[in-house]
């Protein structure tokens, strides 16, 4: 079984992955393998990003204690 990787662990394959990309060293080959690599990572990504927003959205309540669903809105400093 394959342990999976962590959402900070495969933002940086990706990151690495476009470096490799934008490099031009690849063959075409070994492009379209990194390009494939890089859609897979980039799904993994986003599903941990889907599954945060929701546990986010979860957690806010309003001030009778029910819950709803707001955007969230950074402060600005």
């Amino acid at each position: 079984m394959t342990e999976k990787r962590s959402f900070e662990k495969a933002m940086t394959e990706l990151e690495g992955i476009v470096r490799q990309l934008e490099s031009n060293d690849l063959t075409l080959d070994d492009s379209l393998k990194a390009f494939e690599k890089g859609v897979t990572l980039t799904r993994e990504c986003e599903t941990y990003l889907t599954e945060a927003k929701g546990k986010v959205e979860k957690l806010v309540r309003d001030a009778d204690g029910v819950e709803k669903t707001e955007a969230f809105e950074p402060r600005e400093a």
